[in-house]
């Protein structure tokens, strides 16, 4: 029995495999979307909470599952991110208090990468929802354009056109400041992979 069938069935132990196989895969994804490590984290187990509660909607297909969770990853640090905007509004409307340093802020500050990280994340962040999660599928977990697609629940022209305008954004954006990382690898999906999801989001 595949792990796909033995999931659906509610195998525990065929879950527990492909958590350790994609949980890296899923925080990585995670990350990119929210830009907070501890965020990533909560998108992680909250991905699989929701993958174990949705297992009955996998289909028999032999492909891998990496796509069905990054997908699931995705809605989930959408609704993250509401929830996050809406706890912001409330507390801009509570009165207003003197607020003791941060620490932590001021050590992260020091760490040499953190402006450089910083930068890339305010070009990313100019990116529209869509574009952001298209980019972070493709470029960033390595996905092919059927997979993203599979994975956003949409056509693969969609995915094409989306990631087209985004990196065009990326080249527009980096060039109004100076580049976080170099020009040709804005230009080149698997450069940009290495560098996206390996330098600066480990």
């Amino acid at each position: 029995m595949s792990i796909r069938a033995r999931i659906r069935d509610g195998d525990t132990e065929a879950f527990e495999q492909l958590f350790d196989e994609f949980a890296r895969s899923v925080y990585g994804h995670a990350f990119r979307l929210t830009g907070n490590w501890s965020t990533a984290e909560d998108v992680t187990s909250l991905t699989f909470l929701e993958a174990w509660r949705l297992r009955h909607r996998i289909d028999a297909n032999d492909g891998s599952l990496r796509p069905w969770l990054l997908g699931i990853a995705t809605n989930v640090a959408r609704n993250t991110r509401r929830a996050a905007r809406r706890y912001d509004d409330a507390l801009t409307r509570m009165p207003r208090s003197e607020e003791a340093p941060d620490l932590a802020d001021e050590v992260v500050g020091r760490i040499d990468d953190a402006e450089r990280l910083a930068a890339i994340r305010r070009v990313y962040g100019r990116l529209r929802r869509q574009e952001q999660e298209v980019f972070a599928l493709v470029v960033g977990a390595g996905l092919g354009y059927a997979e993203a697609a599979e994975a956003l629940g949409i056509s693969v022209g969609t995915v094409r056109s989306r990631l087209s305008r985004a990196r065009k954004k990326l080249e527009k954006f980096a060039a109004e400041r100076e580049p976080p990382w170099p020009s040709r690898q804005v230009r080149g999906d698997r450069d940009t992979a290495v560098r996206f999801a390996r330098e600066e989001y480990r």
